[in-house]
């Protein structure tokens, strides 16, 4: 090689290294941005309902489509209770978990469509529905649109049996439901909410229009669904954690957010009925000795007194009010579990349940209203008690409550102390213008004391005059009998009666209350 061409060469050759250099370098992939994370989506929980209701009481009420098709609108309700849900085709029927799940066929009065959503592992998904799921038995129904929905939904578990579902709980008709536990057959109901109840005006009713249920775990003891209320005043988020047993309780809490104003808000309400009993004091044309599904109500007062209010069937509407802050619970109750003294082989009102409502957290200022209709058939909830708290309920409030609801046989009283166990009305044997009240109380302790016993009784009316009150033991069934007669002033209207059993300065027993009319 000439060496004068060097100079030459070496710039060439370095241009030439730089340009395959910039050839590597232009055909290397460009660094990869590291893959996207998704986040896991959030589980299904109490507060997305919440949220829901929340939005929702932001916007105008709008009132569910109740259109039915005419084959289904028309139904009667023999009709209608002939639709009746697959046993075979209940969820998780082939899972062998301890719960099982059944719905309800609209028609009829149940018109309104419900919603219903699974929840499985953190997520919701709607259930879907077919008329494949029911039995429609002689009924010969048209073609039904797929999106027909459903009006309730029922629960079933093993009470007697691992291998035997019983009917535990259901949920049907505005926000009504009803539940049961072991030796119990279906009695008195239970709402989410009552707005307006014994005013001058209509009653508002307020309907769960949507419900999530949570798939139960092998060998649970518990189930949780959570329901939407709404209404033109408000709507509501609501959680149920059922229990069933032989006490079958329900925990219970609500969320509510305001529409509008609301002039009776009526929380943890109870709907039961009293068509006459042992304390009605006019005649029946009746072979049954008594007919109700519960027989009084009962009061835990925040100062530790028992207060229990014998149910009546009025002649005229009755509107009872006990005052109270932070009461310890409230309910109406079957304490006449005689057979004898119902004498009805199909209905067995001596096995429905009691329901008692038990307070959690902080209530308030308010009052426990116990409303009684007239009535003139045992078909008719007349009776219903609800605690109406004392803060004015406006348009934007929101309010928060918890409550444990049970469905019991067993009796409920503070420890020791005597409960009502009867009441009985008739004209008094010494004075022909008088009336006769006999109250017996029971309990272990009362057993024990002796006829000797130096007991009184302690009774006040609100008018009127009171004789001959004594206490006296039936050595017979071993309870205690306070008795007296009431000489009514006239023109006074209503008489409230209280009355206990005292040992000196000590109460033996609840204090018995009552509301007695002229007739």
């Amino acid at each position: 090689m000439n060496p004068r061409n060097r100079s030459f060469l070496f710039p060439v050759l370095s241009l030439v290294a730089l340009v395959l250099s910039a050839g590597v370098l232009a055909v290397t992939p460009a660094p990869q941005p590291p893959p996207e994370v998704r986040a896991a989506p959030k589980p299904f929980e109490f507060t997305d309902v919440m949220q829901k209701a929340r939005e929702l009481a932001l916007k105008p009420y709008q009132k569910e489509d109740q259109t039915l098709p005419e084959f289904l609108a028309r139904l009667d309700a023999e009709q209608y209770h002939n639709i009746r849900y697959k046993p075979d085709k209940a969820l998780w029927a082939d899972e062998a978990l301890p719960f099982r799940l059944e719905t309800y066929h609209r028609g009829s009065m149940f018109r309104d469509r419900i919603s219903i959503n699974i929840v499985d592992k953190g997520t919701a998904t709607p259930l879907a529905y077919s008329p494949e799921l029911f039995d429609f038995g002689v009924l010969q129904p048209p073609e039904l649109p797929a999106n027909l929905g459903f009006a309730g939904l029922r629960l079933h578990y093993p009470l007697h049996r691992d291998d035997d579902y019983d009917e535990v709980a259901f949920f049907l008709g505005n926000s009504f439901f009803r539940a049961r536990g072991l030796g119990q057959v279906y009695g008195l109901s239970a709402r989410g909410l009552a707005i307006d109840t014994g005013l001058q005006k209509a009653e508002e009713f307020p309907v769960f229009r949507e419900f999530w249920v949570e798939k139960p775990a092998v060998q649970s003891g518990s189930l949780t669904l959570y329901a939407l209320l709404d209404s033109p005043s408000l709507s509501g988020a609501y959680r149920f954690v059922l229990h069933p047993g032989l006490d079958h309780h329900i925990e219970v809490s609500t969320r509510l957010y305001f529409r509008k104003t609301v002039e009776r808000l009526g929380i943890a309400p109870l709907n039961s009925m009293f068509f006459h009993g042992e304390n009605t004091d006019r005649f029946m044309d009746d072979a049954r000795p008594e007919v109700h599904d519960s027989d009084g109500l009962l009061l835990g007062r925040s100062s530790g007194e028992w207060v229990f209010r014998p149910l009546n069937n009025p002649r005229q509407l009755r509107i009872s009010v006990f005052r109270d802050s932070q009461p310890s619970g409230f309910g109406l109750l079957t304490r006449d579990r005689n057979f004898d003294h119902y004498q009805d082989i199909d209905a067995n009102y001596q096995q429905r349940p009691g329901a008692w409502v038990e307070t959690l957290g902080n209530w308030g200022d308010g009052a426990v209203y116990l409303i009684e209709i007239p009535s003139d058939a045992e078909r008719y909830d007349n009776i219903s008690a609800f605690w109406v708290p004392d803060q004015p309920i406006q348009e934007g409030r929101e309010l928060a409550f918890d409550y444990r609801l049970h469905f019991s046989l067993d009796e409920v009283t503070a420890q020791g102390s005597g409960k009502v166990v009867s009441t009985r009305i008739g004209k008094s044997p010494l004075e022909s213008t008088a009336r006769r009240f006999m109250v017996d109380f029971a309990s272990p302790s009362l057993k024990l004391l002796g006829d000797r016993a130096n007991l009184r009784a302690e009774v006040t009316a609100s008018s009127g005059k009171l004789t001959n009150a004594r206490v006296e033991k039936n050595e017979v069934t071993d309870t205690w009998r306070l008795s007296f007669d009431l000489q009514p002033e006239p023109d006074k209207g209503p008489v409230e009666l209280r009355a206990m059993i005292k040992s000196g300065e000590d109460t033996l027993t609840e204090t018995w209350v009552y509301q007695w009319n002229a007739p």
